[in-house]
């Protein structure tokens, strides 16, 4: 009774929304009424502490007149814009904060547009971060803490006059067959996923990942189109042959209702709660919301008061043309989850299956970055990528802001471009000064701050690590050089104006120069991608 109330409530407020078709102008004008929302509650004994349907507040959705935060390509794809860091002063700027990222989504799709195209067809579609994050770099394990943090600094190789500084960070990594799992897989099955490459790509995944799931797991299958439907609830995991036969079921057909498969979703995640356990809503999608609330302003909205449930929210894109990016990556990010982007079998068993940790089991919680440069040895810095992870630099001392999480296993790398005291362009009318000490602490350029939360608190703990004249080498590691690769491949994608007199050939010089490379699968495909390029470049 209250699943009825709650959802005929709110999407009867919301489908007055414009967006009825694929492809429509979404600066159109719309106003949304005033809807009331079940408040989401936070699972801290069972579920049966679930609010009682009186238990609401009211939620206003306003669509603005005007968006330029997107726009369609002429493959009918969306993607946010990004506008690419610039160099900061550290006089007026010597804090740098960001939050984490291990959405992978960007370099498989770039992927998928090299192999197609022979290049990409939009420039905002490389997120660097995503491209080097994609990958595994064998950083030290933590510890007794969450994860590790390494340090190194070395020539940048896309302008020597200038250091490159690498962040690299290590999760720990958990057991995951013994926590147990609730998982409510949320599948787009909306005529636009009538495509060889979505929905029956989107089968195969779930059943691989289905594969892997015990008794102690449960599965829920909710569906969406015009309309959402529930196929199966509370599952025991180790009963493949019933989901597996729910989910070859299923067809393509109708406009598509995210929202309301979004709120059955979370409501089904909330009634099979598992206390300690990995409790997770996995959408499905190429992304193309077209009914009811289906803006990118409206969906962050929705998925920021559900994420307060205690689910976690991943999102799987699928498809090749009328690809929704932006609107994938925001409820991603706004529903403490990953992104990724499934191009193919290989790369729906690496997302669901080699790196499930990673993918489903969160071990830290709005993990925030903040890098304070010391301005005796650091005249300028720029971060590479993470454009649309910015954050402000009060924001990371402050608990109630959100930040990206981080999973078993997994590896999070940020470099930085930093230009030595010294090396700046000398002034004709501002005479020199003399660089003054600022602090006692006179042998380090700079410090590393990182803060996050246990997955079950809401209180972050924080780490420091000072970055000294002991980091600095002429020799640096391989997970360094090669994460420097994938970020110059980055910038030429992107055309950048910081790219320097780096070359295609130049990456492919440097990548046949690493072991590393001989001995992974996804970094000798990279070293094809950018041949693949530079042949088409040349």
């Amino acid at each position: 009774m209250k699943k009825n109330i709650l959802k005929c409530t709110l999407i009867s407020a919301l489908l007055i929304s414009t967006f009825t078709a694929c492809g429509e102008n979404q600066d159109a004008n719309v106003n949304y009424s005033i809807g009331i929302v079940s408040e989401p509650s936070r699972h801290e004994d069972s579920k049966s502490e679930s609010p009682s349907a009186d238990e609401s507040f009211e939620c206003i959705y306003e669509s603005p007149t005007a968006n330029d935060s997107y726009y369609y390509n002429e493959y009918n794809e969306e993607y946010s814009v990004i506008s690419e860091n610039t160099f900061k002063s550290v006089t007026t700027n010597p804090l740098s904060t960001f939050s984490s990222d291990v959405d992978t989504a960007s370099y498989a799709n770039i992927r998928r547009m090299i192999n197609d195209y022979g290049n990409v067809y939009d420039t905002d579609a490389v997120r660097i971060e995503e491209m080097i994050n994609y990958f595994d770099y064998n950083y030290a394990p933590p510890a007794d803490e969450a994860f590790s943090v390494t340090t190194e600094m070395s020539e940048c190789p896309w302008n020597t006059s200038n250091k490159l500084l690498s962040i690299g960070v290590k999760g720990k990594e958990i057991e995951t067959d013994r926590v147990p799992s609730n998982i409510v897989f949320l599948l787009d099955v909306s005529g636009s996923m009538n495509e060889a490459d979505k929905l029956p790509l989107m089968v195969e995944a779930f059943c691989m990942l289905t594969e892997n799931l015990t008794e102690n797991d449960r599965v829920s299958i909710v569906t969406y189109a015009g309309n959402d439907a529930v196929l199966l609830t509370g599952t025991p995991g180790n009963e493949y042959e019933t989901i597996s036969s729910a989910l070859y079921s299923l067809e393509a057909s109708g406009s598509t209702n995210g929202a309301a498969g979004i709120i059955t979703a979370y409501e089904l995640a909330e009634e099979y709660f598992i206390k300690d356990g990995n409790n997770r809503v996995i959408l499905a999608t190429d992304g193309d919301l077209n009914v009811g609330v289906s803006s990118v302003e409206d969906l962050e909205k929705l998925i920021t008061y559900k994420r307060e449930t205690g689910v976690y929210l991943s999102v799987l894109g699928f498809g090749t043309g009328n690809l929704k990016d932006n609107k994938m990556e925001t409820l991603a990010d706004n529903g403490n989850g990953n992104y990724a982007y499934i191009d193919s079998i290989s790369e729906a068993r690496k997302t669901l299956v080699e790196e499930m940790g990673g993918t489903l089991f969160t071990i830290a919680k709005d993990v925030k970055f903040q890098v304070e440069f010391n301005p005796q040895y650091v005249s300028e810095y720029r971060l590479v990528g993470y454009e649309n992870r910015l954050m402000n630099d009060q924001d990371f001392f402050d608990d109630t802001k959100d930040a990206g999480e981080i999973g078993s296993g997994h590896t999070v790398t940020a470099l930085y471009e930093i230009t030595p005291v010294g090396n700046e362009i000398p002034l004709k009318y501002q005479p020199e000064e003399e660089a003054e000490a600022v602090s006692e602490f006179t042998d380090e350029w700079l410090t590393v701050s990182v803060s996050y939360k246990e997955p079950d608190s809401d209180e972050s703990s924080i780490l420091k690590f000072p970055v000294g004249k002991d980091h600095i080498t002429d020799f640096p590691s391989e997970n360094m050089q090669f994460a420097s690769c994938v970020a110059e491949f980055g910038m030429l994608l992107r055309g950048s104006e910081y790219s320097g007199g780096i070359t295609y050939n130049d990456i492919l010089k440097t990548l046949h120069s690493l072991d590393c490379i001989s001995q992974d699968k996804y970094k000798q495909e990279f070293a094809e991608l950018v041949k693949i390029v530079s042949e088409n470049y040349n």
